[in-house]
């Protein structure tokens, strides 16, 4: 019996580790960058480019945008006029920059 709670508890900590990982993000840190490298298009969420595809929570949602993992693949690999970040920041970067995206989308960006 101890075996069988010993294996559910290690496999619920290695799903909980390997699905967790944006949450170890940094939503400050990701401010910074964001305000480095994104905010020149997306300054205050908006989308200077295609205002249509914004960064509040409306668009991210109706775009299959809103969670990390998607924002993460955006920045990374970049899509139509938005340029690919691989390269120029570090894989924890952009989890901290979709940190702080869905953090102000919560907040409407206000």
């Amino acid at each position: 019996m101890k075996k069988i709670i010993s294996v559910l508890l290690l496999g619920i900590a290695i799903f909980t580790f390997a699905f967790s990982s944006p949450a170890l993000a940094d939503a400050a840190a990701g401010k910074a960058v964001f305000s480095a490298n994104c905010a020149s298009c997306h300054a205050g969420g908006k989308n200077l480019v295609n205002a249509a595809k914004s960064l509040k929570k409306a668009d991210l949602v109706k775009y299959n945008m809103y969670s990390a993992e998607a924002i993460i693949a955006q920045v990374s690999k970049g899509k139509g006029a938005m340029p690919a970040f691989t390269g120029r920041l570090k894989p924890s970067q952009a989890e901290d920059v979709a940190a702080y995206v869905l953090e102000q989308a919560d907040k409407d960006w206000k």
